[in-house]
């Protein structure tokens, strides 16, 4: 089970390397656990989780080694300061900074070509469900990433229905387990579920065949809440 932090724009680096030292002494159950800082907090965090088993990602990565993209932070970059790998193609990137299908496959094979985990986001809006075209959406989406990573040992796959994300609503387990057993159809790499998961469904959503873990947005940024999370997932 892979729990996965994402602490979006939030924690500078005094404050992520508080938390990180707080969390290093939490008890987290037997999960997988990853902590994605903002590109400014990274070093700091890899260095309050030095010697730990907590990893740390990136919640971007640009496609090319380096060149002219400003405000671009690249794969080797990521490597040299000791980053396990990065999220790609979240949701707010897609919504916010024009991210499509074939950048996020761009993103994805760069990281993966530096030996970098990542974690890459499919889903649908409120307003492509209640079309009938999730399974057509997550399609497109996962065939491009499919395409750019023949070699899928460290890709994982996050399913974030974009309708449940922040907005305190949450997928079923029925709703999320069958988009998960969906993208495996496409895809047969890990799936973590990522959409308003909180203390008090985490163990209900992990314990569905097909959901491996979870991509966690706010209710990663306090200790507790965290660490409270990995537990209950690893009681599944």
């Amino acid at each position: 089970m892979l729990i996965a932090g994402n602490w979006k724009m939030f924690k500078g680096p005094a404050e992520a390397g508080a938390f990180c030292r707080l969390l290093r002494d939490s008890d987290l159950g037997d999960c997988e656990v990853v902590v994605c800082p903002a590109y400014v907090s990274l070093p700091e965090t890899v260095q309050a989780l030095a010697g730990t088993d907590i990893a740390v990602a990136a919640q971007n990565v640009h496609w090319a080694p380096e060149g002219a993209f400003t405000g671009e932070v690249s794969a080797p970059m990521l490597r040299e300061l000791g980053v396990y790998g990065a999220i790609v193609g979240h949701s707010e990137r897609r919504q916010f900074f024009g991210e499509t299908d074939a950048s996020v496959a761009r993103r994805v094979r760069a990281a993966l070509d530096q030996h970098l985990a990542v974690i890459a986001c499919v889903g649908e809006t409120e307003a492509e469900r209640e079309a009938g075209e999730t399974e057509a959406v997550l399609a497109r989406q996962l065939e491009a990433i499919a395409q750019a990573a023949p070699e899928r040992d460290e890709l994982v796959v996050a399913y974030e229905p974009i309708w449940a994300i922040g907005t305190g609503r949450t997928a079923t387990p029925a709703i999320a387990q069958a988009a998960h057993a969906f993208i495996k159809t496409i895809l047969d790499v890990p799936v973590l579920y990522g959409g308003s998961v909180k203390p008090d469904n985490a163990a209900e959503l992990a314990a569905q065949p097909d959901i491996d873990g979870a991509l966690v947005g706010g209710a990663s940024l306090e200790v507790e809440s965290f660490a409270t999370i990995c537990r209950e997932a690893s009681r599944v």
